[in-house]
């Protein structure tokens, strides 16, 4: 065994440990999530919402990810089929939704020629949603 050969080793030791110090200091960075709807019941609680996270709306319900999506027209007609659907059997909710959720979502209905309100029809029609939730009376 050679002179220099503890000394390899121990620079080896100390660029691993110096390595292990920078990761534990600087994680990777974590997906911005971005809220953009919430639907709340009289109490408050939440009982729906949608984020977008790296470039996907994902629509979460009763505390569990109901789905992701690049569809923001069918996240944002799904929340307003539940709002619709807790409306319908009594039990007062509020949606609040932002303008980009809004604005991303008629944006994809015209781009499919239609509107919104025939975008959440025909999902509905899709789904199978039957009644007043159907009409799209938002």
């Amino acid at each position: 065994m050679s002179i220099q050969s503890k000394g390899r080793r121990e620079a080896k030791k100390k660029l691993a440990e110096r390595e292990r110090n920078q990761a534990e200091a600087n994680p990777p960075a974590k997906a911005k999530v971005e809220p953009h709807a919430e639907l709340r019941d009289q109490h408050r609680a939440l009982l729906a919402g949608i984020v977008r996270r790296d470039g996907e709306w994902v629509l979460g319900m009763d505390g569990k990810i109901a789905g992701e999506t690049t569809s923001a027209a069918r996240v944002l007609a799904l929340i307003m089929q539940a709002a619709e659907w807790h409306e319908n059997n009594d039990t007062p909710v509020r949606l609040m939704y932002s303008d980009a959720l809004k604005d991303a979502a008629h944006a994809e209905a015209a781009e499919q020629g239609i509107d919104f309100d025939t975008y959440k029809r025909n999902l509905a029609g899709e789904l199978g949603v039957t009644g007043k939730a159907a009409a799209g009376t938002h």
